[in-house]
């Protein structure tokens, strides 16, 4: 079983940043891909940004340049830097966690981009 405490979300003006953090549940003893994935109404679930075991990080092409994931393996936690936000950003923004091949997902977050 795994388990998340997701943090970060909010409200937030265009052109402003936010970070989403994500920590796994302290059992988890290998270093796993983390990321997020985001939902807005009436749209397709899509990959915001992901972050192998060895570090190395991808981009849904409509947040590159503004998003940055980074990890803390000591931790289990994985990190979004928002920045220059738009209101076309907002969702509801889940974390990920791979182990085997299998996705296990936080409970999400509300990011709300409106002046």
């Amino acid at each position: 079983q795994v388990q998340f405490v997701e943090s970060g979300g909010g409200l937030v003006q265009p052109g402003g940043s936010l970070r989403l953090s994500c920590a796994a549940s302290a059992s988890i003893l290998r270093i796993n891909p983390m990321g997020w994935h985001r939902q807005a109404p009436g749209k397709q679930r899509e990959l915001v940004a992901g972050i192998s075991n060895t570090g190395s990080t991808n981009y849904a092409d409509s947040v590159k340049g503004r998003f940055t994931i980074s990890r803390d393996n000591a931790k289990n936690t994985a990190y979004l830097q928002m920045d220059s936000l738009k209101p076309d950003d907002t969702a509801v923004y889940t974390c990920y966690l791979i182990i085997g091949g299998v996705y296990f997902w936080g409970q999400g977050t509300q990011v709300t981009v409106s002046s």
